[in-house]
């Protein structure tokens, strides 16, 4: 048996049965005992003073009384600590209401460290009823770092969705066919929406119109928790601008248009050509590595009949590959 399926504070069905054959017979081998650890864990069973191969029951009224002094005497500090909270914030209440700072007034918080943003992600998420609205540039989707974000992520996603909920999600054209994405979506049930573009903005989360998770640094170790309805809807306003001009990906996908044979990608890498960016910062702009952005150059430079750099630049204008109208 798996020790890990249960704790040492809950009685498993496996250790039930024993326990009630140790009443019953007296007394039980302690090797039986060995898989289910929550009957030495409770007390339920205890050596016997002349044969420590054997394990003996005590009565379930004794131990019942025990655990429920302990269960009062948690309940009993926590109470205590609520009333400590409740003397040392209620001065500080009042001396913001001096200040003419009313207490709901929306506020900018800084969370430091991936438990702490993870943290309020979920309280706000838990509470949320409507929609929550993501941008989700491609970032550490190859390494654990990103397998353990989608791990966290899918049950409180699931949980919304469950209960109504909806979620529109924006990615990058890179990210349509990562493994990692393609699994999310094949196991969420719900209204459960994404689309893509080319370049995004970096990451954001808005739960329910009424708070915002930006980041507030390069390493993702810092966010900003938004709660100000102005710039809460400055976010949802571009989210919904954005989303009109994405390509849908799930629940029915569409391919992005290759007007004259060039595709998405190679319109995108063409537009950033023309403004003179090099191949590292194509590559960071697209969420793709260098070499497959260089390969993309090289493809479009064929389709354009393109010998150089500079050349292919020129050929990029006369095509009129970047029109607005095509």
């Amino acid at each position: 048996m798996n020790h890990r399926e249960h704790g040492v504070e809950e009685l498993c069905a496996a250790g039930e049965k024993l326990y009630e054959r140790a009443l019953r017979d007296g007394h039980l081998p302690a090797a039986e005992a060995a898989g289910a650890p929550c009957l030495t864990g409770l007390g339920l069973l205890h050596p016997a003073v002349d044969d420590l191969s054997r394990l003996e029951p005590a009565a379930p009224a004794a131990v019942l009384n025990r655990v429920l002094r302990a269960s009062r005497a948690r309940v009993a500090e926590e109470r205590r600590r609520e009333d400590r909270l409740l003397k040392l914030f209620e001065p500080l209440m009042h001396a913001g209401d001096r200040h003419g700072t009313p207490a709901d007034t929306p506020t900018l918080r800084l969370l430091s460290g991936t438990e702490a943003i993870n943290r309020a992600i979920g309280e706000a998420m838990a509470e949320a009823t409507d929609e929550v609205c993501c941008v989700q540039p491609n970032t550490h989707y190859h390494d654990e770092r990103g397998r353990l974000a989608q791990s966290r992520a899918m049950e409180r996603d699931q949980a919304l969705l469950g209960r109504g909920g909806r979620i529109r999600t924006l990615y990058q054209h890179t990210q349509r066919h990562l493994p990692l994405i393609r699994s999310r979506y094949e196991r969420l049930r719900g209204r459960a929406e994404a689309r893509t573009l080319d370049e995004l903005p970096d990451r954001q989360i808005v739960i329910d119109a009424a708070v915002a998770f930006i980041p507030a640094g390069d390493d993702q170790r810092l966010a900003l928790e938004v709660r100000h309805p102005a710039l809460v809807g400055f976010f949802l306003t571009a989210f919904d601008r954005l989303w009109r001009l994405a390509t849908p990906m799930y629940p029915q996908a569409v391919q992005p248009p290759s007007p004259g044979g060039i595709t998405p990608r190679q319109h995108a890498i063409a537009a950033l050509l023309v403004e003179g960016h090099t191949d590292a910062v194509i590559a960071e702009r697209l969420g793709m590595n260098v070499r497959t952005a260089r390969l993309h150059i090289a493809r479009l430079a064929t389709a354009l009949g393109s010998d150089s750099r500079a050349q292919l630049g020129y050929l990029i204008g006369r095509s009129g590959i970047l029109d607005p109208e095509r």
